[in-house]
């Protein structure tokens, strides 16, 4: 576990975050087709939950790259500001979104005591991250109106997502990073 931040971490940081805030801004206009394509089916928030993967990968993607307390807040954060500053659809409430995922994800690396950045550590903050913003969407989107199978179904949803795309794509990211010696 990395104790200090030099210079070249944090500009690493920053730059994964700004990247990762300009996927999460493309990743809105996925979203408004997606929900707009499932919308006559009465599938609508599936959207979110298919795309929730896309938008909480700075969070683990610094975690694993960084190995340090508080790098997926703050890479998130930073990633959620960019996305709010380039014109995301949901303004100012991103940051928040950006600081629940970033604390979500950051308990998976807190539960493992910050040792584990392998499967044990990708299933930790999969959970804890899925965990945590359904928890959240049952309050800010109004997931507690649906019914237990929709919402069984939206929570398997959302969980895969989250393995793929903040799991297994983000520690893809962080080996090809490191063969290239990006990282050390």
């Amino acid at each position: 576990m990395q104790k200090t931040w030099n210079l070249r971490n944090i500009i690493l940081l920053t730059l994964i975050s700004i990247i990762c805030g300009i996927i999460f801004f493309a990743t809105g206009f996925i979203y408004n087709s997606l929900s707009l394509m499932l919308t006559p089916f009465g599938l609508a928030p599936f959207a979110n939950d298919i795309l929730i993967g896309l938008w909480i990968m700075a969070a683990p993607l610094a975690s694993f790259i960084f190995k340090a307390p508080g790098a997926s807040i703050l890479s998130e954060v930073l990633g959620s500001v960019v996305e709010m500053f380039l014109g995301g659809q949901w303004g100012a409430a991103t940051m928040i979104g950006g600081f629940i995922q970033g604390i979500a994800s950051e308990l998976g690396f807190t539960l493992t005591k910050y040792k584990h950045y392998d499967w044990i550590g990708i299933i930790s903050t999969t959970l804890t991250t899925t965990i945590i913003t359904f928890i959240w969407d049952c309050f800010k989107n109004g997931y507690s109106a649906y019914s237990i199978h929709m919402l069984i179904l939206l929570f398997i949803t959302r969980m895969i997502s989250i393995f793929i795309f903040g799991g297994i794509l983000t520690k893809l990211v962080t080996n090809m990073l490191t063969r290239s010696n990006v990282i050390k």
